[in-house]
């Protein structure tokens, strides 16, 4: 049997490599728009008369640093949560195909916690936002999160209900597209982002793309690692009585 010690071992391992590639996409790619943004800012407020920019705390190359080891513990982080959910819905049979279950609770949480609130806040480079509406947006935010995670348990449950039944293919899967599509529908209903966006269009674009490609890699690391970590560990459980069995005479 699993513990969920090992599960725990596995999630933060896979975590914390996912969060790695995740954070070194970022670094090569998504860090140089952030500049871009950042240098726009700056040259915004002295155009505004608020005089030259404050001096960073830390160098951009010291963020950039900072940027991986964030993402590794973020990542490491995940993981021990993913594991965690991982034991409570396969506390019965934790052992049993452990590829196809990563993989379908990460396209989950990926959906829920990540996709579904990205789709009504998408992500904004720095220098978005006033100060004084962050906790406007936090609580959006959250709320936002909230609702793609009941929306993904609720079809979760919905769906094996239905196959439990005896319900056809397409039954279950309209029923799971019209929770999501309800789901949607009731992230629009959410106050909008208070804030104008300022900057240019292609910069906002570019860093939405990039954010989206990165937290996929994030998510889909962690599927990968978990699964394949999971297929190791039951492989080593099997090969001791393989190699104990009695061998036929004659």
């Amino acid at each position: 049997m699993t513990s969920l010690l090992s599960l725990l071992g596995r999630g933060t391992l896979a975590g914390g490599a996912a969060g790695l590639v995740s954070g070194g996409f970022s670094w090569l790619l998504a860090e140089p728009v952030l500049d871009r943004a950042v240098r726009l800012e700056a040259a915004r407020e002295e155009a505004s008369g608020a005089g030259p920019a404050a001096a960073e705390v830390f160098s951009r190359s010291t963020q950039h640093a900072g940027l991986l080891v964030a993402a590794v513990l973020t990542g490491a982080a995940l993981g021990v949560l993913f594991a965690v959910v991982y034991a409570i819905l396969h506390r019965r049979d934790p052992d049993g195909a452990p590829w196809r279950r990563s993989l379908t609770l990460a396209g989950a949480g990926f959906t829920g916690v990540w996709l579904l609130p990205f789709l009504r806040y998408p992500a904004n480079p720095p220098g978005v936002g006033d100060p004084g509406t962050i906790d406007t947006r936090v609580n959006a935010w959250l709320a936002a999160i909230a609702i793609g995670v009941i929306a993904v348990v609720l079809a979760w449950r919905v769906h094996g209900w239905l196959a439990e039944h005896g319900r056809p293919a397409p039954l279950r899967q309209l029923a799971v597209t019209a929770i999501v599509l309800a789901a949607l529908a009731s992230l629009f209903a959410l106050p909008d982002n208070p804030d104008a966006v300022t900057a240019p269009a292609t910069l906002v674009w570019d860093f939405r793309v990039l954010s989206a490609a990165s937290m996929g890699l994030l998510w889909g690391g962690l599927a990968v690692g978990f699964g394949l970590l999971g297929m190791r560990a039951a492989r080593a459980r099997t090969a001791p009585s393989v190699r104990t069995a009695p061998v036929p005479v004659g």
